[in-house]
């Protein structure tokens, strides 16, 4: 097993990425009955194209295994920095031993880096967290994310 992580164009992983993101989604997904796995490729192709979507995906000669999208954009409270905010992040089971994960955080934090992004902030899912992970490459836990499905609301 020889991995290589690369940036990538999201044109050349859209198509081959899909397998990964239904794993994914069984996985991590929350409220499974609700929130059907059926993402936006319009909308990350406009994201794209817009020039603040950078995609660095993880490879075993020419299998996929796995991935990170993140978005740089100035932040809406600090218009002079640029902060990147990790979408998705996933590395197929059989590629998470060792410092897989961390090779691929550190290797997209270096490229983003050289676009003159000042902060990086990552996410992870409850039922699968990344805490240590996170914390052993110097992030810090700056806010936590609630979420309430409204469609199910009485009322």
């Amino acid at each position: 097993m020889t991995v290589t992580y690369q940036r990538e164009e999201f044109a050349n992983v859209r198509d081959e990425i899909m397998p990964l993101c239904e794993r994914h989604w069984e996985e991590v997904a929350y409220d499974k009955e609700t929130l059907k796995l059926n993402p936006s490729w319009d909308m990350y192709e406009k994201i794209d194209a817009a020039g603040l979507l950078n995609v660095f995906r993880l490879r075993d000669g020419d299998i996929l295994a796995g991935y990170l999208f993140i978005t740089v954009m100035p932040h809406l409270h600090y218009r002079e920095h640029l902060f990147a905010s990790s979408d998705i992040l996933y590395i197929d089971q059989e590629y998470r031993k060792g410092h897989t994960a961390a090779k691929l955080l550190r290797f997209a934090e270096k490229e983003i880096k050289h676009l003159g992004v000042s902060i990086m902030a990552v996410s992870t899912r409850v039922q699968k967290p990344l805490d240590k992970l996170f914390v052993r490459l110097g992030y810090k836990n700056t806010e936590r994310v609630y979420a309430k499905n409204l469609r199910q609301q009485n009322g």
